[in-house]
């Protein structure tokens, strides 16, 4: 009797999804945690993106979305993997602060802002993909693949062909839920990763901070057959609460993309102020 009560249990826990060439990866949250926000879809259409926005009210152990299938579903993580990629550099001592110099070698590069010597810090702010490829390449494949394994980031596929890219092409896949799994457990310091590389990341994460609330993420952006997806990541501390949201969106085709870079921090924001985190 335990072992079929065991297997309802999963059953009841795991589902899988069609949507595109990702599949549902992130077990099912009991439906009394998720609390549909169709304001949040209202958001979404006035800025022409298709997509999910998902928040975590850690208090009330609620979830709040548009769209739970969506957000349900793995995706690309992008630069979002600066999260874990700093902390696996830290920890394995390929960066030994967030103070370290990257220094620029005069190549031409995607973005002016990354044609400069950068701190680690900066690197991450500015999400230098040629200075955290060089990070991951020092890490190796070995030690990625290990401490991928140990701090369970999603389903990352990673081989000696793609070290310095699986985050950003391929079949590595990550959903919102994952997402801020990952945040949760690093923000309560349950990742087996010591107390300074936890203070550094969530120092380098730190995107705001006023008497009202202190903002912390990660932004991420891909292209994959033609197709772009955007994500925003991280937490809002208040004095009375914690939230964690990811999102992730797509553009509609008469999206102007010159706004994708802002667009993701903007409509999560507008969440929060329809949820009343925010003023």
């Amino acid at each position: 009797m335990k072992s079929i009560c065991t297997l309802l249990a999963l059953a009841f826990f795991f589902s899988c999804s069609d949507r595109d060439e990702g599949k549902e990866t992130t077990p099912t949250i009991e439906s009394k945690s998720e609390l549909p926000a169709p304001n949040f879809q209202a958001i979404l259409d006035s800025a022409d993106v298709l997509g999910s926005i998902l928040i975590y009210d850690l208090n009330n152990r609620t979830y709040h979305s548009n769209d739970f299938k969506w957000a349900k579903t793995g995706q690309l993580p992008a630069s979002t993997f600066k999260i874990p990629n700093s902390i696996i550099a830290l920890e394995t001592g390929v960066v030994e602060n967030d103070s370290i110099l990257f220094e620029w070698d005069d190549e031409n590069r995607a973005l002016s802002n990354w044609e400069q010597d950068l701190y680690f810090s900066e690197a991450f702010q500015y999400s230098c993909v040629p200075c955290y490829q060089e990070v991951a390449r020092e890490i190796g494949l070995q030690r990625m693949k290990e401490f991928l394994d140990t701090l369970d980031y999603g389903n990352m596929q990673v081989d000696s062909t793609n070290l310095d890219m699986f985050w950003l092409q391929g079949e590595s896949r990550i959903s919102q839920f994952e997402q801020i799994d990952f945040l949760q457990r690093l923000y309560q310091s349950e990742l087996p990763i010591s107390k300074r590389s936890e203070i550094i990341i969530k120092r380098m994460m730190v995107i705001e901070e006023n008497q009202a609330y202190t903002l912390s993420g990660k932004t991420g952006w891909s292209i994959s057959n033609g197709e772009d997806n955007g994500w925003f990541v991280g937490y809002i501390e208040t004095q009375l609460n914690t939230y964690f949201f990811a999102t992730n969106i797509e553009p509609t085709p008469q999206f102007e993309m010159g706004r994708f870079p802002q667009i993701r921090r903007e409509v999560t924001l507008k969440a929060f102020k329809q949820m009343s985190v925010l003023q």
